[in-house]
């Protein structure tokens, strides 16, 4: 078992000091929650908290520090005790997506557009305007080739079309009708 040196100059200091090393969040680290501050816009004293959590005031105040990495479970007792969505207690990602990764988004995006116009082109026209912006848009990035259209949203069958399942060919093994009989 490793022994984590005792720096009773530092241990003394942040007594005089006034702050607890166990409880306030270094500046460095980040911030993973918001149950603190939710907290006190409840009106839940940390007492009350402690009490409804089943624990000590001290760890409730290791918990409530934003830097605190907690469990998905005491996650969801904070939100119990709190009344409140669990989106709430959680704090948003600050940095947005890296440039890279925004922009293969973005063409993404443009890529199923310019597929589903060139699907449902009425006109020879817009159709050779439609083909040509899927190819510059492969010429940019080649893995665009295998981005299909945006969904349809309430396409239907026709009556002749059949389903995926009726493309699909099953023994009449798979279906052992015998075992299920037997079971009523």
């Amino acid at each position: 078992m490793a022994a984590i040196p005792f720096d009773p100059i530092r241990a003394n200091l942040a007594r005089v000091n006034g702050s607890d090393p166990a409880t306030d969040a270094s500046s460095s680290a980040p911030q993973m929650h918001r149950i603190r501050t939710v907290r006190r816009l409840q009106n839940v004293s940390l007492r009350t908290a402690a009490r409804r959590l089943g624990m000590s005031i001290r760890h409730v105040r290791i918990q409530e520090n934003e830097s605190s990495d907690l469990k998905l479970s005491e996650l969801y007792q904070w939100q119990a005790l709190l009344d409140v969505p669990i989106d709430e207690l959680l704090v948003e990602p600050t940095l947005p997506l890296s440039r890279p990764v925004t922009e293969r988004a973005q063409l993404v995006r443009v890529m199923k557009t310019a597929t589903a116009i060139l699907e449902a082109a009425s006109t020879p026209q817009l159709a050779c305007l439609a083909e040509r912006l899927v190819d510059q848009l492969i010429e940019l990035m080649p893995e665009l080739r295998e981005v299909g259209p945006w969904h349809a949203i309430g396409r239907r069958r026709a009556a002749d079309e059949l389903g995926r399942v009726a493309q699909q060919c099953y023994s009449e093994d798979s279906f052992d009708l015998s075992s299920s009989d037997a079971a009523e």
